[in-house]
């Protein structure tokens, strides 16, 4: 069948990991290519961060980064570390921001992010088709052949940089899954990662009418922990602290929440017994909860009209259990639909930490979220995107 183009480097994918890698192909001589079947590159650029995109973190390293393999994202993470990007940033003079935990983000807007992108992109001569779908991939002795909906292609290096399946209604699809099934290589089983928890149906109800209520908590499994925000929703739990966690939840587990956690409850209500020992147990829980939480404690306990006088050694201890140990078994999460990124992926073994290429398959690549290598939250899949793409954008080595 006749070829109609032939580029040394097709990228599927427009997204962060997929623009980077073209950026770094083009700056080298190569003819570039990126393939999207949406209408616009980079959407979950453009909807990150509150539309502000928290493009990287200060403090990005691999600690910060859950894998199989948890040693395969070291070489592209120190190829290409958070100051690299910055460095780009402020090379197109965009305003940025730190806010906590080493989060940076846009001042005004993530598509600034985008247009950068696409303005490197055009420098390095590298090109960008949209709305392009792809309807088979084939091996051939030079390459790989395509046949797409602006027709059929070819290529020395083929890259795979089309994401998981977060966030279907921005385009995501497990095609990137599709391909690496085609060729033979392992893929660990995806999973919605930075998801928020549902309830279990037996609190649904209580817990759906405080929706609103947010407080900083400690969220642990087993030795893992984070220590952010929680708010409490009409469906379920969210806020960081939830979406850090749920990247280490599994079906059935019980996630433990410290609602105090820089405070001791013993500490704290044996001064209060002290200075106001006829007030309400409730009234003084609202002083370090949201008040609404500290009624339904309350009430839980059965509790509500005792004073803190009136408190025994015993209930003292079942409060502080409960306030320092909540045990919450989430009833699932809300899915692909809301989840910020895929857990799993494309087995690390089966690609080499150094260039992203298939061990099995020469000159076929894959980069970014399709992996199995999953970022905090905090902008880390955002810079595991830069690094990933670079890592692959620089080979041949010797070209």
């Amino acid at each position: 069948m006749k070829i109609d183009s032939h580029f040394d480097v097709i990228i599927l994918g427009g997204g962060a990991a997929g623009l980077m890698c073209a950026i770094e192909a083009g700056k080298r001589g190569r003819k570039t290519l990126v393939l999207d079947h949406a209408k616009k590159p980079a959407e979950k650029i453009r909807i990150s961060g509150g539309g502000r995109c928290n493009f990287t973190n200060l403090h990005s390293s691999p600690k910060n980064f859950l894998s199989q393999n948890p040693h395969f994202c070291k070489s592209a993470l120190s190829a290409y570390g958070p100051q690299d990007f910055i460095n780009l940033v402020k090379k197109h003079h965009i305003d940025f921001e730190e806010k906590t935990l080493g989060q940076l983000f846009c001042v005004h807007s993530a598509k600034d992010i985008i247009e950068m992108l696409l303005i490197e992109l055009a420098q390095a001569g590298a090109e960008l088709w949209l709305e392009t779908t792809i309807s088979d991939i084939t091996k051939s002795v030079t390459g790989f052949e395509l046949a797409t909906s602006a027709g059929r292609l070819s290529c020395e290096s083929l890259v795979v940089a089309t994401g998981g399946k977060s966030i279907p209604k921005m385009g995501a699809t497990g095609f990137g899954y599709q391909i690496a099934t085609q060729f033979n290589l392992p893929i660990i089983e995806p999973r919605p990662a930075l998801v928020p928890f549902t309830y279990p149906s037996t609190i649904a109800e209580t817990w759906a009418a405080m929706a609103g209520v947010a407080m900083d908590v400690r969220a642990s499994i087993n030795k893992v922990a984070f220590d952010e925000a929680m708010l409490i929703t009409h469906r379920g739990l969210s806020g960081p602290a939830i979406l850090q966690i749920s990247s280490y939840w599994r079906e059935g587990q019980t996630v433990a929440l410290d609602l105090m956690p820089r405070e001791k409850f013993s500490d704290f209500i044996a001064q209060r017994r002290k200075d106001t020992p006829k007030a309400m147990l409730a009234n003084a829980l609202s002083e370090v909860l949201p008040k609404r939480f500290a009624g339904y404690l309350a009430q839980t306990l059965k509790a509500n009209e005792i004073k803190l006088a009136e408190l025994s050694n015993t209930m003292i201890e079942a409060i502080s259990q409960m306030v320092h140990q909540f045990q919450y078994t989430p009833g699932g999460t809300e899915g692909y639909r809301t989840a910020e990124v895929t857990l799993g992926g494309v087995d690390t073994n089966a690609l080499s930490q150094k260039t992203m290429e298939a061990k099995t398959v020469p000159n076929l690549y894959f980069i970014g979220e399709v992996v199995d290598v999953t970022g905090h939250l905090g902008g880390h899949n955002f810079q595991w995107a830069w690094a990933s793409g670079f890592a692959a954008g620089q080979v041949p080595r010797d070209f």
